[in-house]
Order: structure tokens, then C-alpha cells, then sequence
């Protein structure tokens, strides 16, 4: 049996994983929180190198690391892990090849959404985000996206995760992914397995 997939889908320092730990606390089944986020945190580039020193130029690894990002979740997927994944995409041609890699897989599309002034202030207060990223994302990212759900970042991530999974169990298809596979010419986007 596959996984399934609940896509957390939104700008830098809207929420989304504060949402994920609350979904993750809730599910009736084990799901995974797999971002890029924790990939860096964890260690895997060499930050001092790409980002302080600037020995290497991260936009000459950028594409190739968020690829390789999408095309593990197929793996995790069909090993059967149910999976929430927070992840930003940033134009209708990401949107487009994060489709066409997940097309056939069970996936529930959120987007999570915040005011742009709230989002600058988290942004701030983070301290770890480039300052601009959100006002980029927040401009851009949900045009070319369609999605089963949407939340409010700014109410309670607990209230956000109940209100995720009452939507997730009472689906129906076709899914926003199915009609986005559909509207991109991607197959079907019919379930796997």
C-alpha cells in the first residue's frame, strides 16, 4: 500500500510547520514531517561554504537539492509512509514538476495562508530568513496552485490541524492535485496502488 501525502503549502514564516507538529499530534496514524528545512537544521549543506564564504554559490545547487527533495518523497511514498510535507513552491514550473513527480499518489493540497504584515513580522523575528522572501512568496506562490483546503496561519495551529484533518478524512475527489495534474497534462493523478 502507498502513502499518503498532505501537502503544507504557503510562504516563508507563514506556519507551516508549527501546523505540521500540531497535524502530526492528532493523526489517526503515524504521519512524517519531511521539509527542506529539516535537511538543512540537520546539517546536509555545507552553510559557512555556500552562505557565509561564498566558496560555493548556492544558485548553482539550488535546483538540484529542491529536485532532489521531490523526487525522494515517490520513495518514502511508495514504501507506504504517510507523509506532511511543508514546502514552498515557488513558481507555476515547480508547481508543475512537483506535480508531474507526485502524479498517481494520494495527495491533499493545503494552502496556508497569512497576512503580509504578519508575515514580515515573523520573518523578522525569526532571524534566520532572508528579510524579503515572504513579501516574494506572498506575492506569487498560490497563483499557480490549487488546493483541497485552506487555513489562516494566524489562528491557533491547533485549530488549524483539527480543522486539516476533518477535511482530509471527508475528501472528495477529484482532487485539487488531480486537477492540477489534469490542467498540466500529467496523467491522471488517480491514487497509486
Amino acid at each position: 500500500m502507498t502513502g499518503r501525502l498532505i501537502l503544507l503549502h504557503g510562504a516563508s514564516s507563514a506556519g507551516k510547520s508549527t501546523i505540521a507538529r500540531a497535524l502530526m499530534a492528532i493523526t489517526p496514524t503515524p504521519f512524517w514531517h519531511i521539509s527542506p528545512d529539516h535537511l538543512r537544521d540537520a546539517g546536509a549543506l555545507p552553510m559557512e561554504r555556500l552562505f557565509r564564504t561564498g566558496e560555493f554559490r548556492w544558485a548553482d545547487y539550488r535546483e538540484a537539492w529542491f529536485t532532489g527533495f521531490e523526487r525522494a518523497l515517490p520513495a518514502y511514498l511508495g514504501a507506504g509512509n504517510d507523509l506532511i510535507v511543508d514546502y514552498i513552491l515557488e513558481t507555476e514550473a515547480g508547481a508543475r514538476a512537483f506535480v508531474a513527480t507526485l502524479a498517481g499518489f494520494d495527495v491533499f493540497s493545503v494552502g496556508v495562508h497569512c497576512p503580509l504584515d504578519e508575515l514580515e513580522r515573523r520573518e523578522r523575528a525569526r532571524g534566520d530568513r532572508r528579510l524579503g522572501d515572504a513579501r516574494r512568496d506572498f506575492e506569487t506562490i498560490h497563483a499557480h496552485c490549487a488546493y483541497d483546503f485552506v487555513v489562516d496561519s494566524t489562528q491557533a495551529p491547533e485549530a488549524n490541524a483539527a480543522a486539516i484533518l476533518d477535511s482530509w478524512t471527508s475528501r472528495a475527489r477529484p482532487s485539487a492535485f488531480e486537477r492540477m495534474a489534469a490542467a498540466f497534462g500529467e496523467g491522471s493523478g488517480q491514487e497509486a496502488g
